[in-house]
């Protein structure tokens, strides 16, 4: 049975993004929860991840993960679970196909070949699509619960922050010299000097592509506009919910914290910090005392386990301070423990989406038990 406050999170909640720094299961953690609620609440759900690794995919029973959205089977399930990766490329070609005001522009953006390599080859072109796609999850009725996988960190932000760089975008002077060639010849000729410059670096080809592609964009302003404002009203409603997740590293703690800070400022809704990777309480509590009675044993078999045990009491003394550092942001805590072998099939998801918990950890000695109040 899952945690009271977990279940309440999947229940009420009809998007899920998760936020963190990299390397701290966060991916993992997004697909156990999507198998979670697909197994206790009666949710059609949906979990769309950027870079998963392949062996997630072969524990969902799956070939391999890709842009289209694939059916996950588990048996006995209340609901479903369906997962996708979001693929830069297809999705960037699915907006303008979306957008564009007539099949002539569509081919020939779509031909265009400085749009075959903004959309291949530069990272900030991920980060409106990701957008882009949880909000067609979200808004075909397909699904009633859409559990989003970030990229890590601070680029999460910059994906939360696409639809306005978006709208800003239609509206700078840098688009406004962009496309000054095809807009009027008063503008060409106050554009002039900009793309003399860029003629000698870039080369006309190349220059021409810039303007072809920015001035057949351009047309889809309205659509997109209007597009960016609705995405972000989604990532703002009350209905959108985030986790940061994070393990108790002094790294990823920092991040987190600065996460965590900038959901807030930018009114997004921030449900709880999930601390993962924690040392399981049964080795973490009495490992203090287990050393002293292992350093004083005379068996010298014994005594080597002494160390053991005194690095596993400073890891929980760390931790117990790392809780008390998360509660202090204000934020509810959820937890979950380091686990033994691989991820290797929905089952183990299962288990470790149903061990995330709330319930305050104590150490013994070395712990606290606070939970954010």
């Amino acid at each position: 049975m899952s945690d009271q406050k977990v279940h309440a999170l999947l229940t009420d909640a009809r998007m899920i993004i998760l936020c963190g720094p990299g390397g701290v299961g966060k991916t993992t953690s997004a697909a156990a929860l999507g198998v979670l609620a697909a197994q206790t609440t009666e949710k059609r759900v949906l979990v769309l991840t950027v870079d998963p690794a392949r062996r997630l995919a072969t524990a969902l029973g799956l070939t391999a993960l890709g842009n289209t959205e694939v059916p996950v089977p588990l048996p006995n399930a209340r609901g479903s679970l369906t997962m996708a990766m979001i693929d830069t490329k297809a999705s960037w070609d699915d907006m303008i196909r979306r957008h564009a005001p007539d099949t002539n522009t569509r081919d020939k953006v779509l031909g265009n070949e400085l749009y075959r390599t903004l959309t291949s080859r530069f990272v900030h072109s991920h980060d409106y699509v990701v957008t882009e796609r949880l909000f067609d999850a979200r808004e075909s009725g397909n699904y009633d619960l859409v559990i989003v996988d970030t990229p890590p960190s601070r680029s999460a932000l910059s994906v939360l922050d696409a639809p306005r760089r978006m709208e800003q975008f239609f509206s700078s002077r840098l688009l406004k010299l962009l496309t000054a060639p095809a807009q009027s010849r008063v503008l060409s000729l106050a554009s002039r000097p900009f793309f003399i410059v860029a003629d000698r670096i870039l080369g006309a080809r190349f220059l021409a592509d810039i303007a072809e592609f920015f001035t057949l964009f351009r047309t889809m302003e309205r659509p997109v506009v209007d597009r960016a404002r609705r995405v972000g009203a989604l990532l703002t409603n009350t209905e959108t919910s985030y986790l940061v997740v994070s393990s108790a590293e002094p790294v990823a703690m920092l991040e987190a914290d600065y996460l965590v800070r900038e959901l807030r400022r930018r009114s997004h809704h921030l449900s709880a910090v999930l601390l993962n990777r924690l040392v399981p309480l049964h080795l973490a509590v009495g490992a203090a005392q287990r050393a002293e009675r292992l350093a004083a044993s005379t068996d010298p078999t014994l005594r080597v386990f002494a160390d053991a045990e005194r690095t596993m009491a400073a890891v929980a003394q760390h931790e117990a301070a790392q809780v008390d550092v998360v509660a202090s942001w204000g934020a509810d805590v959820l937890y979950s423990e380091t686990r033994q072998g691989d991820i290797t099939d929905t089952d183990a998801l299962a288990q470790l989406g149903a061990s995330i918990s709330a319930r305050p950890r104590t150490y013994g000695g070395v712990g606290t038990d606070k939970n954010g109040r």
